[in-house]
């Protein structure tokens, strides 16, 4: 397949309002519904960006958009400069593959892929070509005639995939693609279609709940709630630098300490405080000692409700004199690492002991002391 001149796709203002039907005689009307509030992104040319977020967040309803099977109530889409806002789905030039692979149980794996060349009447020796290089590129050259019921579901998928990806479109679309397949081959599957991706340049946005998916997927991901945008960033500041409680915790195991906000720092230089940004510090006190936070929300004052967020493999365990005192109530081996499971007074704290062959383990019913790593936590506003 040859590589197309990537575009990029662009939402301004865009929401989806769900009118709901007139109530019977008697009943209450009810609301309507607010799928989307105001979506605004630009995914760059040749990127694939995922929507992140939990069931009935909007994050399909997003993609359905963008594919044109449904109209926006606000806003505009642009695929490149075109507005494509109340277009129809066939005239976008975009591709969706679905959660359900819907292949056509009566044909083959070929008559699948070429179905949608059929339809735009392409000749016949085109035809063949495309579909030997799309189902080369997705590894299944050597079942070309074999029917769908004599697939596995990872290759089901990649004949979903490889259907998508034959009519060449500006832009892929993946709507929780991988949601049935079992955990090794939705990893395998992570992988193909990252690499496909990559090689073809396309721009692509694909949705999820998985944050694993999301993390190893994307350039940008996009996480949203109760059909707002939350935050939008790489995988590694979403991670790191979440911009809510909602947020780290959807994409990553953390724990959160509620801290009372004493005051603002003045940044010194780096070379005196190499855990602070040239915004400052805030001074936060934890129990008796006091915790300098040098990455914070924007929004934090003091006095107000705030929360210590600090992720399990950035967290240690020392026998005494860290942040929380607990108890190890379980140990968990995973292999490449340890994950110890801590009663404090501020709930079960979660540790990651990496490495364990060359750490300490504590026992079960140990008594610990659990400490932060200064330039990993982030101070947060007190709120969902």
């Amino acid at each position: 397949m040859t590589k197309k001149k990537s575009v990029s796709v662009s939402l301004e203002g865009v929401s989806k309002i769900f009118k709901n039907t007139q109530s019977r005689r008697g009943q209450a009307a009810r609301p309507d519904i607010v799928a989307v509030r105001d979506a605004n992104f630009t995914v760059k040319p040749g990127d694939l960006v995922t929507l992140l977020g939990p069931s009935g967040c909007g994050k399909t309803t997003t993609l359905r958009m963008i594919a044109g099977f449904e109209l926006p109530s606000a806003g505009k889409i642009r695929i490149g400069e075109e507005d494509v806002s109340m277009l129809p789905p066939n005239a976008r030039d975009t591709a969706t593959v679905f959660q359900s692979y819907g292949l056509f149980p009566h044909l083959s794996v070929a008559e699948n892929v070429a179905y949608g060349l059929k339809l735009r009447k392409l000749p016949k020796a085109d035809i063949e070509k495309k579909v030997r290089e799309t189902l080369a590129l997705t590894g299944l050259g050597e079942l070309y005639e074999r029917s769908p019921g004599q697939l596995s579901g990872g290759q089901q998928q990649r004949v979903a995939l490889a259907r998508s990806l034959v009519v060449e479109p500006a832009v892929l679309l993946l709507d929780e693609p991988l949601s049935n397949l079992d955990a090794l081959l939705r990893e395998q599957m992570r992988v193909e279609i990252r690499r496909i991706q990559k090689s073809l340049g396309i721009t692509a946005v694909y949705v999820t709940h998985d944050r694993v998916e999301a993390m190893s997927l994307s350039d940008q991901v996009i996480v949203m709630k109760d059909g707002e945008i939350q935050q939008i960033g790489s995988p590694r500041e979403i991670y790191e630098n979440p911009a809510s409680k909602f947020v780290a915790g959807f994409v990553g195991k953390a724990a959160f300490f509620p801290v009372e906000v004493i005051e603002k720092m003045p940044f010194l230089g780096a070379e005196h405080e190499p855990y602070s940004s040239p915004e400052g510090r805030w001074r936060c006190r934890l129990g008796s000692k006091n915790i300098d936070a040098g990455r914070f929300s924007p929004d934090i004052q003091a006095g107000q409700p705030a929360l210590v967020m600090a992720r399990p493999e950035s967290l240690r365990l020392v026998e005494e004199g860290g942040f929380v005192d607990g108890v190890v109530k379980m140990n968990v081996y995973l292999g490449y690492c340890v994950e110890t499971f801590v009663e404090t007074a501020h709930g079960e704290i979660l540790v990651q002991i990496d490495d364990p062959e060359s750490k300490k383990i504590f026992p079960e019913g140990s008594a610990v002391s659990v400490d932060f790593t200064p330039q990993r936590i982030k101070l947060l506003r007190d709120q969902a």
